[in-house]
């Protein structure tokens, strides 16, 4: 898509446009890719104080039970039975606040999205479910979870608001905007509020490898709430260049590269997102392979990879043993700027796939020796309670 009048634009388009962004078609819709200080300036930013993101483009919505007799746990239990029927999570053991990652599976085991999942934390809202999905797949997505629950809840659509995530060790110092509510969450905790920008919904969550939150706030809100926390001395905006790359370090997904329906959450590392009930419960889509993987072993697993020189290597870059021959592919790579330097992540056969293993990854024509290692590139920052 090359004509910008066939894009969506967020709420916020308008002010990144003022603000001299560089604008670039992204999952259909047109977003900054970085601003004036560029990429490795912000990434850098982000790091050391507090990066805030436009991800308007993303899917928010809400899935409410339509029996409104029901109330506390038990609206809790039956609207979790409905999407257990397509999620490979808890989503019944969730407890209120709470949010989950996890991936929604298609027949074959493989990854048709990764998506955020969570439980209100209010009383009165129980029998709802909040829900993040990527932008690329929304449409999917959300005709996937209202078939699932078809006359017996309602999915109502948020991505008419502004998603906005604020991550870096400063974020907690600028949350306190939208009340104070928000400082006191745990990693994968969120909440709903009410204050100075109107009913938000604030998650302690984010897709950086920092602390940090995500905002969603109606669109009339958000240019005055996202004027405010840049008027800040710690916060900058930042693009979606530099979003990659922190996410790369970070170890984290992006679908579509790292992910997707040939992919199974046990070659990706995802093991962790499907809890103990449900792997014994063997109920979801894709079961057969993915507990089969989760007994013998995946044929392939997701690693990340650093170089022995400069070179980077790209998506798509074919991953050699020693001998010469195939055992996988880069599926996301690029400069690493708090690494200093190149890094990579990919799938490869599991006989290569132990830290310390050295393999050749093909950089223009020629073979270029990588090694594997252990994931994220960067420690993980985020906000746990205790």
């Amino acid at each position: 898509m090359n004509d910008s009048e066939t894009l969506k634009t967020t709420p916020l388009t308008n002010l990144w446009q003022t603000m001299g962004g560089r604008m670039v078609p992204f999952a259909g819709y047109l977003m900054p890719v970085q601003f004036a200080d560029g990429v490795l300036k912000e990434h850098n930013w982000t790091r050391s104080s507090c990066g805030l993101f436009d991800v308007s483009h993303m899917g928010p919505a809400f899935l409410k039970l339509n029996d409104q007799s029901l109330t506390g746990d038990a609206a809790h239990a039956a609207i979790a039975a409905l999407v257990e029927t397509i999620l490979p999570c808890d989503v019944a053991g969730l407890a209120p606040g709470q949010l989950r990652y996890t991936t929604l599976p298609n027949q074959e085991g493989g990854v048709l999205d990764d998506l955020f999942v969570g439980r209100p934390k209010a009383d009165a809202d129980q029998g709802t479910l909040y829900f993040v999905v990527n932008a690329g797949c929304k449409e999917q997505d959300f005709a996937l979870i209202a078939q699932a629950c078809a006359g017996r809840a309602t999915l109502v659509r948020a991505d008419d608001r502004a998603l906005i995530a604020v991550q870096g060790p400063k974020a907690c110092d600028v949350i306190g905007n939208v009340g104070d509510g928000p400082k006191r969450l745990g990693f994968m905790e969120f909440l709903t509020l009410t204050g100075p920008y109107g009913e938000v919904v604030v998650s302690r969550s984010g897709y950086t490898g920092e602390d940090g939150f995500e905002v969603l706030v109606a669109a009339d809100q958000a240019e005055s709430f996202v004027r405010t926390l840049l008027a800040t001395t710690h916060v900058k905006a930042i693009g979606l260049g530099a979003r990659d790359s922190l996410r790369l370090e970070a170890g984290l997904c992006l679908y579509g590269h790292d992910l997707d329906e040939t992919t199974s959450p046990i070659e990706a590392g995802l093991a962790w997102t499907i809890q103990k009930v449900r792997r014994e419960r063997a109920d979801f889509p894709g079961a057969e392979r993915i507990l089969r993987e989760l007994r013998d072993k995946p044929a392939r697993r997701r690693v990340g990879l650093l170089p022995s020189d400069k070179a980077p290597a790209r998506e798509g870059a074919e991953i050699r043993n020693l001998a010469g021959e195939k055992v996988g592919v880069v599926t996301s790579g690029g400069f690493g700027p708090s690494v200093g330097g190149p890094v990579a992540m990919g799938y490869v056969a599991t006989a290569y796939a132990q830290a310390g293993t050295e393999l050749d990854i093909i950089v223009r024509d020629q073979p270029r020796r990588w090694v594997v290692a252990s994931l994220p590139f960067v420690p993980h920052q985020y906000h746990r309670k205790g």
